[in-house]
């Protein structure tokens, strides 16, 4: 059983949904990145998302065995609403914009992935990593550590959307039988 070692990538400072743009990630807090390593599992293997805040924050957390990168570990995918404010698209797509957030599932931006396509493309990639290293550290962003914490805890995905998952925070866990949170939005 492989322990995952889930950290979101290093802030964009970005104010609109970004999940496919690939901006890069604010990685100036040196302090704070030295302590991320240093709680993480020095010989686990790395793998990340391949939009460069991800690459770059996993470059970050110094030598360690590195896997390629994987598009699967996006964020999602916002389709038109990408890199636009929330009350921007509220103001268009009240209803629309709502129904995403409030009843995740099946309701998709346009053109772009709903939260089910997401936990399932999450899910896959998580699967086949499952079992290669006794640990693993994936570099990633909120939506998938969400995806990942729904299914490993066995809650909806209202209930998910409660925890707060920082930048350069760690979520502990392993997928079952049994599976198990040891931590959620970590920061060391």
């Amino acid at each position: 059983m492989t322990r995952f070692w889930l950290v979101r990538h290093g802030p964009t400072h970005a104010k609109t949904m970004v999940g496919w743009t690939d901006l890069p990630a604010d990685l100036s807090d040196t302090a704070a990145i030295s302590r991320l390593s240093a709680h993480l599992p020095a010989d686990a293997p790395v793998i990340s998302s391949d939009l460069s805040r991800a690459i770059a924050t996993a470059d970050a957390l110094g030598p360690r065995p590195r896997l390629p990168h994987d598009r699967a570990l996006r964020e999602m995918h916002f389709g038109a609403w990408e890199q636009r404010a929330f009350a921007e698209i509220e103001a268009e797509a009240p209803d629309h914009i709502r129904a995403f957030w409030e009843t995740p599932g099946d309701v998709r931006p346009p053109g772009g992935e709903s939260w089910n396509d997401l936990s399932s493309r999450i899910l896959g990639a998580l699967s086949r990593l499952q079992g290669t290293a006794p640990d693993m550290i994936v570099v990633a962003h909120f939506g998938p550590i969400l995806a990942a914490l729904q299914s490993a805890a066995g809650i909806t995905a209202e209930a998910v959307f409660a925890h707060r998952i920082d930048n350069l925070s760690v979520t502990s866990l392993t997928f079952g039988p049994p599976s198990q949170v040891f931590a959620i939005n970590h920061i060391p």
